[in-house]
């Protein structure tokens, strides 16, 4: 029984921190983002470009943050398994599933087990707070963008 709740702390503490690099990661490529943007001397789609691509950025390490968490759980410390993958699963196995649940698709052909299952909960909740984000960062540049397309060009 004293396992099980050394298992669980374990398992919240690497939730707990892997929520945190996720939402310094993500405030950090904003932070950039936005402090780049006015900087650049290109037209205005072109910036929202790098805003977009920025934000994908943001979520793609997140995702693989993850994703080697979720590996080497399940190689090193015994939190729960995975359903659906082999002894042998690949990194990139992980970075699917990450993916998936980062964007709230849901489970599908791999299902956790054990006390990982607070990991990936926390994930799927994680990945929505920071695509929000990201909906509501896009829109605040993307409104202050579009007024530069209404101003007349300089010769």
């Amino acid at each position: 029984m004293a396992t099980e709740h050394i298992h669980f702390l374990t398992a919240a503490l690497i939730t707990a921190a892997l929520v945190f690099l996720t939402v310094l990661i993500h405030y950090e490529v904003l932070r950039l983002i936005s402090g780049i943007i006015p900087k650049l001397k290109i037209q205005p789609r072109l910036r929202i470009l790098v805003v977009i691509y920025g934000a994908f950025f943001a979520h793609t390490l997140e995702v693989w943050l993850f994703a080697a968490s979720y590996y080497l759980l399940n190689t090193h410390l015994m939190l729960g398994s995975f359903h659906g993958l082999t002894p042998a699963a690949h990194l990139y196995d992980f970075v699917y599933f990450s993916a998936v649940v980062y964007t709230s698709l849901g489970f599908g052909d791999i299902l956790p087990k054990g006390h990982i299952r607070l990991i990936v909960g926390v994930e799927g909740l994680t990945g929505l707070l920071m695509i929000g984000w990201t909906a509501s960062f896009t829109y605040l540049m993307m409104e202050k963008l579009w007024l530069d397309h209404r101003q007349p060009r300089k010769k």
